[in-house]
């Protein structure tokens, strides 16, 4: 089994997630973990923000995998972009990808990623959002087509893969946690992180 530390215990460490990008980002912190598929239901609640929605389903992640992991540190994780109160999804397809980066053009969206961290022994969830403000440039329609040709980032919020030709699209980026911006928060992962025992130095 994967292991952490947790004050000379060994722990399981979950990825409730199937993304590419936070499994690669976890793996920088050097810590043994495994993946697990989460079930949630994606759809936005009635009245609920952006941000209150990234935080429920990261929170819903974790929690959906316990039952298989009853022992392990489970991390849950979920992005959602907020256009001035409006949340913006994944386009999943070229043409979707197109009209919503015509409307992002010039302007600015909150990428909200939601983060958990749930104790599957004690049932402890320790739960935040960390924000990335990010103001697009003016776009043109020939540089969203070639964008859209060259990086099919259609999985992703906003269709905006900053961690590759994304970052062509973006004016300005404003955070405390850059790695928030790809999918997964982890200045503030390594907090949860040591508040629950494991310390990715040693």
């Amino acid at each position: 089994m994967l292991s952490a530390i947790d004050g000379g215990r060994a722990r399981s460490l979950v990825l409730a997630s199937t993304s590419p990008y936070r499994r690669e980002l976890l793996t920088r912190l050097g810590l043994p973990f495994s993946v697990s598929s989460p079930n949630t239901d994606e759809t936005p609640l009635a009245g609920e923000t952006p941000a209150d929605m990234a935080l429920r389903l990261a929170r819903d992640k974790a929690a959906s995998v316990r039952h298989d992991h009853p022992d392990a540190l489970i991390i849950g994780s979920d992005q959602v972009a907020d256009l001035e109160g409006e949340p913006i999804g994944k386009p999943g397809s070229a043409d979707a990808a197109r009209a919503l980066l015509r409307r992002l053009s010039g302007r600015t969206v909150v990428f909200h990623t939601g983060l958990a961290l749930l104790d599957g022994a004690s049932g402890v969830c320790q739960a935040s959002v960390v924000d990335v403000r990010s103001t697009f440039r003016a776009l043109e329609p020939h540089e969203i087509n070639t964008y859209i040709e060259r990086e099919q980032a259609f999985d992703c919020a906003g269709g905006v893969k900053v961690e590759a030709l994304g970052i062509v699209l973006l004016a300005a980026v404003e955070s405390d946690d850059p790695t928030a911006l790809i999918g997964l928060p982890l200045i503030r992962l390594v907090d949860m992180l040591q508040n629950a025992g494991v310390r990715p130095l040693g």
